[in-house]
């Protein structure tokens, strides 16, 4: 196999399977992909689109061809070099429904189950209706309700001899040892007689074999039609539209593991930890063995098997111990991957984490990982391509019409509050409610009241500046330190002088001083699990405030909103950049490098023409105060305001001059539906987000559908023409600078250090929105007939709405990174210096490695410079001065431009930005230098 050089993610669901995967493999070698990273491919919820929510870990999802197809795939990247990285989801399963054995035995057998260990429950509660029992979140209406109207059908499984309750999809098996009562309603002698066996389950020791003896004698008993129909016979006494039966029904639930209830609870009720705040999505304690073990089997198998060649662990941070697992992990990979067989060898077994890393953190460097997703990377690129000339218009904008404040952090923390105190308030009580334990086994503390602790860890939660702190034995790392007091600091900014002493009590329980330095016992283990809970509470409470909140609500440029992002920096220095790619070469040089993800809330190249608002600010205000008056007639008064909101109608314009079609004339009837269809699902989903005027739980049918009326009219109605029109007008004048924005972006991702990855389709232009839209079909068949890396780029210029040359631009470089794939993982990276009239419109650096010289150049806030051209490009004479000074080592030495084979030789140490980016916004330069200093071919 090759080595890893550049990935490309691929979503893969019942309409994209592992074998429409195997038809492409051998355009993805074409284009220079090393290795296929895959979404999650085990056993998910039937008709999942995105295969997180696993329901069985032990094989490959048969929706997805199962595993004889993931061989075929991998037979096929085998005969290309190529290798696969699986993404796995350690942190979660999917609950509820009827497909997954582990949970539908918990709830059969409560603690009794062999996997109660394995979700993260808490039985213990402080809620005496949940002693014991498994709050359980899936009913549409109140449980009373639920049951009057007769939605809690007991059911019978003939073949299996199994009695469930069902509430429209989901399962509710009764537990065996109740199945007495219900074989007793019947004058079936043979189902009276099976009713004391299972009677005796209550007082056996040991049930869980004989009640599986029992349901086979049950299943066979019902083999006669007659006994059958007794028992169906029985069931109607559970009827409970009716009074006994519903008097009847509801005792037998009661009896049950768990504890029916409406939807709505789980906020406040939970007693198990969820992924975020989905009901759906149970967590699991994967730092227990028998978990690791049992969740992982498949995926060590295929590993040891040759199948799967590298790991991507989603959401690490929900894990209780992430140095523990992944380090555990990382043994385990290795010793399976010494063993594998000859035409599947490979030195190294890459592991990647999904980590959101805030302003000034940095990934432990002893988790044993090879680095991150690239969140980062696309946060660092983003801010790059910036102008902080712009910020200060488009910030007082954004106050003056939406009145709505500039400053991100502030709806932050208003965020924090609202997911705290709302969806996630059952985790937060949780952490309160063992702290008040840790409180309660200290004599100087233990008169501290619930509610103080309350008040106190809120506010601290609130001013949190990161997703969560690592804990360890030995308390909080030295580098998290800094983190938490900021967030002591803002949280005596808002919180009452006389709970200030309960920040330095969490300061003390949540890490500041060593759990050895209490002595083992009930103490130990109750701060030891209040710190876990803790830690697990803040990574929800920041990604469900800022990614799914604060981000919907602010928005002076939506373009600094997106995963990994910090919207309150608006942009950065060149200088910036380059210490991000020097501290990553040092620590993390295989690092993933993404622009695009199945999680953006914005396509790369939506975000990259979305960027050049911030070079135009002056003129896009002027702009959206001409649109506001021109739709005026288009907005509805609805009781709580206007629809849509000046907030939500400026995200709108924003949207459409940054996603608008390359291809889209406004008299294009058809592709404007289109086009009004995908920006409609958007907007649903952003009001919803931002849960101003609407949200998931409680829609706002009113508001929404005024702003979907509102929509329609801008795109389709007669009355609307003239504005469409300029919008269309004002998409078409920033296109090509955002179209050279993406190009810089696409070449710094391949040639910075780390390791590319390409998300699915963007091998074209990609002006896709937050999904669902940023998963649709990907036209591949027109990819592979367009493709030709001998392209001149003189053509591909002049036709560049059509995407040829962002793949000709992706293919060229891959193959100058497997020319020399070490220059690339293991060479210098030196920032060049820049002089001229023009020197803040470029980036350039080398790399560098045994005498092997590439040189990358491109271009950046270059609006003012692209003017009014129509194509991705700077007319050579608007350089003026501006040159790109180079190390004495290359002093005399031509240079080969990579895309176009000519040769550039350097005037004074220096290359003239008019020479070496005469046919692109962006160029790459090699030299190869011999031990004598002389240049080799």
């Amino acid at each position: 196999m090759r080595d890893l050089n550049a990935t490309l993610r691929l979503q893969f669901h019942r309409d994209f399977t592992l074998d429409h995967a195997t038809a492409l493999v051998d355009y993805f070698a074409e284009l220079g992909i090393s290795h296929i990273y895959a979404s999650p491919l085990l056993t998910a919820r039937p008709g999942s689109m995105h295969g997180y929510d696993v329901i069985d870990p032990t094989r490959i999802n048969p929706e997805l061809g199962g595993e004889p197809a993931l061989r075929r795939l991998v037979d096929a990247l085998r005969a290309k070099g190529m290798g696969l990285i699986l993404d796995i989801v350690s942190n979660h399963m999917a609950v509820g429904g009827s497909g997954n054995a582990w949970w539908l035995d918990v709830l059969e057998w409560g603690r009794r189950s062999p996997y109660a260990q394995f979700f993260d429950i808490q039985w213990n509660s402080p809620d005496p209706l949940l002693e014991g029992q498994l709050l359980v979140p899936f009913l549409g209406s109140d449980y009373g309700e639920a049951l009057q109207d007769g939605k809690i059908p007991v059911k019978l499984d003939a073949e299996t001899g199994t009695l469930y309750a069902e509430h429209y999809e989901h399962r509710f098996p009764i537990t065996p040892p109740s199945y007495g009562e219900i074989l007793r309603l019947t004058e079936n002698p043979e189902l009276r007689a099976l009713a004391g066996h299972f009677d005796a389950l209550k007082t056996e020791p040991a049930p869980y074999q004989a009640a599986r003896r029992l349901r086979a004698d049950l299943a066979k008993a019902l083999e006669s039609s007659e006994t059958r129909q007794a028992l169906e016979q029985a069931l109607t006494h559970y009827d409970s539209t009716t009074e006994e039966g519903f008097r009847r029904l509801h005792g037998l639930l009661e009896r049950q593991h768990y504890r029916l209830a409406s939807w709505r609870t789980a906020g406040d009720d939970i007693n198990w930890r969820r992924f975020f705040d989905i009901n759906e999505l149970g967590g699991l304690r994967v730092e227990r063995p028998v978990v690791f073990e049992e969740t992982h089997e498949k995926i060590f198998e295929l590993i040891s098997e040759g199948l799967v060649d590298g790991l991507r662990i989603d959401h690490v941070d929900g894990l209780a111990n992430p140095r523990g697992y992944c380090r555990r992990l990382r043994r385990r990979v290795e010793r399976l991957n010494a063993a594998r067989p000859p035409e599947a060898a490979q030195d190294h077994v890459p592991i990647y984490v999904e980590k959101i890393l805030a302003e000034g953190e940095h990934l432990p460097d002893d988790w044993g990982v090879d680095g991150t997703t690239g969140y980062e990377f696309m946060n660092q690129v983003s801010l790059l391509q910036h102008d902080p000339a712009g910020k200060a218009t488009l910030c007082a904008l954004w106050s003056e019409t939406a009145e709505r404040p500039a400053d991100f952090m502030e709806e932050v923390r208003q965020a924090r509050q609202l997911v705290l105190t709302g969806p996630l308030a059952g985790d937060f009580e949780t952490v309160a409610q063992s702290l008040l334990q840790v409180a309660r086994y200290d004599v100087m503390t233990r008169d501290i009241t619930l509610g103080a602790i309350r008040r106190a860890l809120l506010e601290l939660i609130v001013h949190f500046p990161v997703y969560r702190t690592y804990i360890g034995a030995r308390g909080r790392r030295e580098t998290d330190e800094p983190f938490f007091q900021r967030a002591l600091a803002g949280a005596k900014t808002t919180l009452g002088e006389a709970d200030w002493p309960l920040l330095d009590l969490l300061d003390r329980w949540l890490g500041g001083e060593s759990l050895r330095s209490l002595p083992p016992g009930p103490a130990r283990r109750i701060r030891r699990y209040a710190c876990t809970r803790f830690q697990q509470l803040t990574s929800p409470a920041a990604a469900k405030a800022v990614e799914d909140t604060a981000c919907y609500r602010s928005g002076a440029l939506l373009s600094r909103n997106d995963v990994g992002f910090d919207p309150q920096t608006f942009s950065a220095p060149v200088e910036a950049f380059h210490a991000e790619c020097m501290e990553r070469a040092e620590y993390f040089p295989r690092n993933l490098l993404t622009t695009a993800t199945h999680d953006h809330k914005r396509g790369e190249d939506t975000r990259a023409r979305m960027t050049v608002i911030s070079e135009r600010a002056e003129w896009f205000a002027a702009k959206v105060r001409h649109w506001r008056q021109l739709a005026y007639g288009q907005r509805k008064e609805l009781a709580d305001g206007p629809a849509p909101s000046a907030g939500d109608e400026m995200l709108l314009f924003q949207i459409l001059v940054s996603c608008w079609p390359l291809d889209l004339a406004v008299d294009d009837r058809e592709g404007m539906e289109t086009f009004c269809e995908r920006l409609i699902k958007w907007q649903e989903k952003a009001v919803r987000e931002a849960k101003l005027r609407s949200n998931w739980t409680d829609p706002n049918s009113e508001y929404e559908g005024a702003c979907q009326d509102y929509l329609r009219a801008l795109l389709l109605g007669d009355e609307s023409r003239t504005l469409r029109t300029d919008i269309a007008e004002a998409a078409a004048t920033l296109a090509p600078s955002g179209a050279l924005n993406s190009l810089t972006q696409t070449l710094l991702r391949m040639t910075t250090t780390g390791v590319p990855d390409l998300y699915q389709g963007t091998d074209y232009w990609d002006f896709s929105l937050v999904d669902p839209d940023n998963r649709r079909p990907v036209d591949f068949d027109a990819r592979r007939s367009s493709f030709n890396l001998d392209a001149r780029p003189a053509e591909l210029l002049a036709n560049w709405k059509d995407g040829r040359i962002k793949q000709w631009l992706i293919a060229r470089t891959l193959r100058a990174r497997r020319n020399e794939p070490r220059l690339f993982t293991d060479g210098q990276y030196l920032p060049l210096k820049i002089e001229g009239e023009h020197a803040d419109s470029l980036i350039a650096f080398a790399r560098e490695l045994n005498g092997t010289w590439l040189i990358v150049i491109a271009a950046r806030l270059a609006s003012g410079l692209v003017g009014d051209a129509e194509i991705p490009q700077i007319a050579p004479e608007r350089w003026g001065n501006t040159q790109v000074l180079l190390p004495d080592a290359l002093s005399g030495h031509a240079l080969e431009r990579l895309f176009d084979g000519m040769t550039v030789t350097p005037k004074q140490a220096g290359l003239r930005a008019a020479e070496v980016l005469q046919q692109l916004p962006v160029a790459l330069l090699q030299v190869s230098i011999s031990s004598t200093g002389e240049s080799e071919r």
